[in-house]
């Protein structure tokens, strides 16, 4: 076995879910497409529900209007819940607000997809 293997699953989940937060995916619809699976769903930490089509819709938006504020990602990890099913968990800041959140993705015949995702608000202890 040589030392230039492709990296385990969990280490590419992670790489997918950082790139997933950047501005420059946001914006490319067509790397979106590839990284969200058509039956994507979300439920955001406004508690709305967002499919594959309200969520390109939605990032559209965002780039359009220039909301390109970076997504700062805390305490990333990862667990394998069966073979091909990866959970992500991380924390979220983004114009101050911050968000706990989780995601699941699964290994599909065109590589890693993101089937589901949620945020929740996390608001400041007193």
């Amino acid at each position: 076995m040589t030392s230039h293997s492709s990296p385990q699953p969990v280490d590419r989940v992670l790489e997918l879910e950082r790139e997933l937060q950047t501005p420059a995916c946001r914006a490319d619809e067509a790397r979106l497409r590839e990284l969200l699976a058509a039956d994507f769903l979300e439920i955001g930490a406004s508690g709305r529900r967002w499919d594959l089509h309200s969520t390109l819709a939605m990032l559209r938006d965002e780039s359009v209007e220039g909301d390109r504020a970076d997504i700062r990602l805390t305490g990333l990890t990862a667990r394998t819940l069966a073979p091909g099913i990866i959970q992500v968990f991380w924390e979220s800041e983004r114009g101050g607000q911050r968000a706990r959140r989780t995601s699941i993705w699964c290994e599909r015949a065109g590589g890693w997809q993101q089937v589901y995702h949620q945020g929740t608000p996390v608001r400041h202890q007193v």
